[in-house]
């Protein structure tokens, strides 16, 4: 079998990278197609730099003068994915996966922080999260690794299914199921149906999942799954969360221990109750969760704090959907201080839904207290609505020109949109 000889290859290198600009000694390059590039052109280079092995699926791509340091397949992706899967089957580790419209990364990286007091973890690697991020994932565990934690990202049906059959897990959980990737997934109830393809693989191979018992859809979606549960409000969940506060800082008590986090937002304390609960099933002390929680600092524009001036950013510009961007208002608006500003960039990949849902959160911010909102972006500039509070912006230049964080004064001022709108521009 091609694979299990492959797997030989892989056991006696240094790993596998799919980017010929990168390649470390000994590695395996795996020559991936896309839109734009095909891989097996840069097959001969990657040889020439080091790579032990150039997993290719055009036989034109073969060095005739080096025939031994290619690897010819049906199809280079395929051969990726099933690499991973014959690498899980062959470890004896145990596999947490997750998924969700919102906070997938930030659950991991807390989940991560809280297992890595007991056990040997790995964790995927920023966004590595979907068909040929899973793969990567996997095949950076090693026989020391106890529990891999693999996050899994999906814009359409059946991608969930695909990456649990690619990486087997032992656990699942799903954060939320929100407006995200309507377009891809053709509304909520897609959303929803796309997301619990990972509920129907645990229920399907007797796995367990760990739940919010205060989501109404986890609950109506796991009725026959074995689970672990939290909850705020119902006392008969597995782990019981005694309080939650959010000023800026959320605060979650639970077990009479009360975790101070580094994360701001309401909508980040369903986060650190996850991995609360997930350090509980495995048997991790209260205190030790309670230090890995509060040693945790968001990066990479998630829910960071930021000072400036004499104001306090809130700095939340990885991405946005709808369902994201009405928390962060939320939770702005909660917020006891007085002196709030809101800096909010268009959301992307909302299909036939994107004026409607605009529109939306236009509307949302109106209804609050903040005192000055400005919108960036076509959508939004399209669907705008007259408000004294409000300022709109067709596009980032046009705000940049005429947005200065020194006009403002002891505020507190958030900053989020989509990736593509990349607004922490603002902050350079």
């Amino acid at each position: 079998m091609k694979i299990e000889a492959l797997y030989q290859y892989f056991l006696n290198s240094n790993g596998v990278t799919t980017d010929s600009r990168k390649i470390n000694h000994n590695q395996i390059y795996f020559a991936l197609k896309g839109d734009n590039f095909n891989g097996n052109n840069f097959a001969k280079s990657a040889i020439e730099q080091g790579a032990l092995l150039a997993v290719i699926d055009q036989e034109t791509a073969i060095d005739q003068q080096n025939l031994d340091s290619y690897f010819l397949v049906d199809d280079v992706l395929t051969c990726l994915q099933q690499l991973a899967n014959y690498h899980r089957k062959k470890l004896n580790l145990t596999v947490i996966s997750l998924t969700g419209s919102n906070g997938k990364t930030t659950t991991k990286e807390l989940i991560n922080a809280v297992l890595k007091q007991k056990f040997k973890t790995v964790a995927t690697i920023g966004n590595l999260n979907n068909h040929i991020g899973v793969p990567l994932t996997l095949l950076s565990f090693t026989n020391e690794t106890e529990i891999g934690i693999v996050e899994m990202g999906a814009n359409h049906q059946k991608e969930i299914e695909l990456l649990c059959n690619i990486a087997e897990p032992d656990f699942g959980y799903i954060t939320n199921f929100g407006k995200a990737h309507l377009e891809g997934f053709g509304g909520v109830e897609g959303v929803i149906k796309g997301k619990s393809e990972m509920y129907d693989f645990l229920k399907a191979h007797k796995k367990t999942a760990f739940i919010n018992l205060d989501d109404p859809i986890q609950v109506e979606k796991t009725t026959s799954i074995t689970l672990y549960s939290f909850s705020k409000s119902n006392s008969v969940a597995d782990l019981f969360i005694n309080e939650i506060e959010a000023n800026p800082n959320v605060k979650v008590t639970f077990n009479q221990v009360v975790v101070n986090s580094n994360l701001i937002g309401i909508y980040n304390a369903t986060n650190i109750c996850a991995a609360i609960a997930i350090g509980k099933y495995f048997e991790i002390e209260d205190t030790a969760i309670q230090k890995a929680i509060e040693n945790y600092v968001p990066t990479n524009n998630r829910s960071q704090i930021i000072e400036k001036s004499s104001n306090q950013i809130i700095l939340d510009a990885y991405n946005a959907n709808p369902s994201s961007m009405e928390v962060a208002i939320k939770n702005l608006d909660q917020l006891l201080t007085k002196n709030k500003v809101a800096v909010l960039g268009d959301m992307f990949e909302l299909g036939d839904e994107s004026d409607k849902e605009h529109r939306l959160i236009i509307e949302k911010a109106i209804a609050t207290d903040i005192h000055k909102i400005f919108f960036v972006g076509e959508r939004f500039y399209k669907n705008q609505i007259t408000n004294d509070r409000i300022t709109y912006f067709k596009s980032f230049d046009e705000l940049q020109s005429k947005f200065n964080f020194d006009d403002f004064s002891n505020e507190t001022i958030l900053v989020k949109g989509s990736r593509g709108m990349a607004l922490e521009r603002l902050l350079q």
